[in-house]
């Protein structure tokens, strides 16, 4: 807390900063809407001077004859000569041109858009959120984000990502992988953590066929979000129109028993809009046991209460349950055999998820150049999963605040300095008991029960991050950036299984098996430093170094068998060194990104297998850290307006492909196991796997494909996937083999009578009938795949919305 209070004095203390020139102040507006434009920028001379805050509002230093340029994303530039130093208001109308560069949500740089960022990052509108189905965030991220890779265990849970090859947690039964949970990456909804406070994200209860805009930033980023090691992916739900009254409903069927219904209500009004969603979710699932049921309710709303103040508020509310058919070997998959784990089914195996989440965020514009954005959130959650190895139940409660600085202060005519600087608090509350399963007497043929309780623990986890980041903005669109983040987590683990009986003073083992344990894990520092120089508004090339870390959760420092603690753990630190360029050429109808980066995630968690006395079994297993993964790539994105026009067929025909390279391998990376000697007896081996392919990403990646739209209401697309062959276990002798997709979508959309407005659509999936898979487990063998259709499936629905 000091440092924060010391960075806000800092923050304070630079006001005075700001040059005696005469002012000239504006205001930036869509014309049809009349609503603010935050992050309009104003140029000078082509050279970019300010950029408009939350309010729409600027200023630059006036001087006689000033030609100012104020341009904003998707609307066509205003030239404004200047007389007098008067107060003015600039209108800016839409443009027909989508491939100006979108604004991101959280940058030190006062310019917001993506061009004058000195990273990689890709957002997603409902362009690319809705080409297939909508429904399955995957499609979206897997088609339009080079080197992140999302995949899922069920129809519609288990969510992954894998950012540049960092993806799943640490631990797994073979290897250095695990398949359970998201870490390392930080994943937002309306500006409230859905990683928890231990850095776990579970996504079976976000209902992403209510996301509207998706920001995905890759590498480590703790200047800005505290502990995320590989990235950070925002995801932002739909908000009512300004000005706008109307109900909808949409209903979609599709192959499998898929059916999603949706009713909404927005009310849009001058100064506050709201949105309430509710939408219904099923499958039959395509393998056995994998049906899916979901219900959500989303309500959105945001509030003006003057010119300096602003409410937003989210709640949401999830039932879902989804069946898990299990992992099929190798065999199975090869012979198309969907049947399932049987192990999965007899245990019933499935994730079922009620929670809530709710954030109150408040804008407060202290003054010209200073503005403060404050989100207190909280979430609930009540889940129960069986799998194989038995029945979990978890009940965690999450809260915390988000509270941001954003500042911006003119060092002289062509010199500006911004920056935020912010603190993020979170603290999880958690019970989590463990069951075997057992026959039930009753029902023999049936599913197994709940059987005896293995385990008890209750955890409570506390992370605090503090950020600051700044950008030096100089003459000729240069920019310098730099930032650091200071994060700490601590946890608290009570066991609360440890039975009455072993309380005696008689039981000597007592005194080696505590029942309360702690980790603290502090002074985790992510500093940034990067370089960006944009060319003529409409090139940059960059230069970036980040670092971030992602420490242990509270089921790696205890061992359960001995009742020890594993308290030499160190948190896991990524370093990136990121060079790119990107921008829009010919007349901006070409966008693209190009990046080559060189992530280095080292002081790896692996595992170490503790034998018995004869050295024939197992006892346990617990993490150390040990080695590194060097991953190195290269990412490559266009976007190209082939043809627009109001008045012709085609209105516009946009291709677009992406490329990504993966070299990544692992560095002094080694693993302890049990492997039969010549005389057939189990004998301890270490394992190195230094030099070989980092398990789970393929080398090449490739997605293209055209989106176009017709005067007569007429759209589609079609889009081509090809996934490279790649290696499953990190001795690398089992190989999933690459796969190419092809998907394709119609649809027809009409205004009625001014106030109705009715779609249609039909699409299908997998049109060539590939087998692949959604999720391949890590060095985890006989079982492995997790498979999609192989055939090709299909989907349809209906849209209608009357506005009032």
């Amino acid at each position: 807390m000091k440092r924060f209070l010391f960075l806000n004095l800092f923050l304070w203390a630079i006001i005075s900063m700001s040059s005696g020139q005469e002012i000239l102040r504006g205001k930036v507006i869509d014309k049809q809407t009349k609503s603010p434009l935050s992050g309009a920028n104003i140029f000078i001379k082509s050279q970019t001077v300010a950029s408009t805050d939350e309010l729409g509002q600027f200023e630059v230093a006036c001087k006689d004859s000033l030609k100012i340029t104020a341009s904003y994303i998707g609307y066509q530039d205003y030239q404004l000569n200047v007389v007098s130093c008067q107060d003015v208001l600039i209108e800016l109308v839409q443009s027909d041109s989508h491939l100006k560069e979108i604004e991101i949500s959280a940058t030190s740089n006062a310019n917001k858009a993506i061009l004058n960022q000195p990273q990689s990052i890709v957002k997603l509108n409902e362009t690319e959120l809705k080409r297939g189905t909508g429904l399955f965030l995957d499609d979206a991220i897997n088609t339009n984000v080079p080197g992140v890779y999302m995949e899922r265990r069920t129809v519609s849970a288990g969510q992954q990502f894998n950012i540049r090859g960092y993806g799943n947690g640490a631990r797994g039964t073979n290897g250095i992988n695990s398949n359970f949970d998201t870490q390392g990456s930080k994943v937002y909804l309306n500006n409230i953590p859905i990683t928890d406070a231990e850095g776990i994200t579970l996504m079976d209860d976000i209902d992403f066929g209510s996301v509207s805009n998706v920001e995905v930033v890759k590498g480590p980023s703790g200047s800005l979000y505290g502990l995320a090691i590989a990235g950070v992916v925002n995801l932002q739900t739909k908000k009512a129109e300004k000005g706008k009254t109307s109900v909808s409903q949409i209903a979609m069927l599709g192959s499998y028993g898929l059916q999603r219904y949706t009713t909404s209500l927005e009310i849009g009004g001058e100064r506050s809009s709201l949105l309430i969603n509710y939408g219904k979710q099923k499958s039959d699932g395509f393998m056995a046991h994998s049906a899916s049921q979901k219900d959500f309710v989303n309500v959105m709303g945001d509030f003006n209460l003057n010119a300096r103040q602003g409410i937003t508020a989210y709640f949401g509310y999830s039932n879902s349950y989804d069946e898990r058919g299990g992992e099929l070997t190798i065999e199975q998959y090869k012979n198309r055999d969907y049947s399932g784990n049987k192990a999965y089914i007899k245990n019933n195996a499935h994730s079922e998820i009620i929670s809530f989440r709710a954030g109150i965020g408040h804008l407060y514009r202290i003054k010209r150049n200073i503005s403060n954005n404050t989100t207190v959130f909280g979430s609930g959650m009540n889940s129960n999963a069986s799998s194989a190895g038995g029945w979990t139940d978890k009940r965690p409660v999450n809260y915390g605040f988000r509270s941001t600085f954003d500042t911006r202060f003119a060092l002289g005519s062509k010199i500006s300095l911004s920056g935020i600087t912010g603190i993020e608090f979170q603290s999880q509350h958690a019970q989590i008991i463990g069951y075997g399963m057992v026959a039930d007497s009753f029902n023999l043929s049936g599913y197994n029960i709940i059987g005896p309780q293995r385990s008890n623990q209750s955890t409570i986890t506390s992370t605090s991050s503090l950020f600051s980041e700044w950008t030096l903005t100089l003459p000729h669109d240069i920019s310098l950036t730099a930032g650091v983040g200071w994060s700490t987590m601590n946890i608290r683990l009570d066991d609360r299984n440890y039975l009455a009986l072993n309380n005696n003073p008689s039981n000597t083992k007592a005194k080696h098996v505590p029942t309360s344990y702690k980790a603290s894990y502090t002074d985790m520092v992510s500093p940034k430093f990067a370089f960006n120089k944009v060319f003529s508004r409409q090139i940059s090339v960059y230069a970036s170094y980040s670092k971030g870390y992602k420490a242990p959760v509270s089921s790696y420092f205890y061992i359960p068998t001995t009742g020890e603690l594993n308290l030499g753990l160190k948190p896991e630190i990524g370093t990136q060194f990121e060079i790119g360029s990107k921008g829009n050429l010919l007349d901006e109808r070409l966008q693209f990104q190009v990046v080559a980066f060189n992530t280095i995630f080292s002081n790896k968690m692996t595992t170490v297998a503790v034998q018995n006395p004869a050295n024939t079994a197992t006892l346990y297993t617990y993490l150390v850290n040990s080695g590194s993964l060097n991953n190195k790539g290269l990412e490559v994105m266009l976007i190209y307006t082939a043809y627009q026009s109001k008045n012709a067929a085609f209105t516009s025909v946009r291709p677009f492909a992406n490329f990504t390279y993966s070299h990544f391998r692992y560095d002094n990376i080694q693993y302890q196991s049990v492997a039969k000697t010549k005389t057939n007896k189990d004998s301890l081996v270490t394992v190195d796997y230094s030099g070989n392919a980092v398990a789970g990403v393929p080398p090449v990646t490739l997605n293209a494909g055209i989106d176009f739209l017709t005067k007569y209401g007429v759209y589609g697309n079609v889009n081509y996937s090809y996934r490279d062959q790649m290696p499953f276990t990190s001795d690398g002798n089992n190989k999933a083999e690459g796969y190419s997709l092809l998907n394709a979508k119609v649809g027809y959309q009409h205004k009625f009578f001014d106030h109705l407005n009715v779609g249609v659509y039909f699409g299908a999936n997998n049109i060539t009938s590939t087998q692949y898979y959604y999720m391949v487990f890590l060095n985890q063998l006989p079982d492995a795949y997790l498979p999609a259709p192989y055939k090709i499936n299909y989907f349809g629905g209906l849209n209608l919305k009357y506005s009032f």
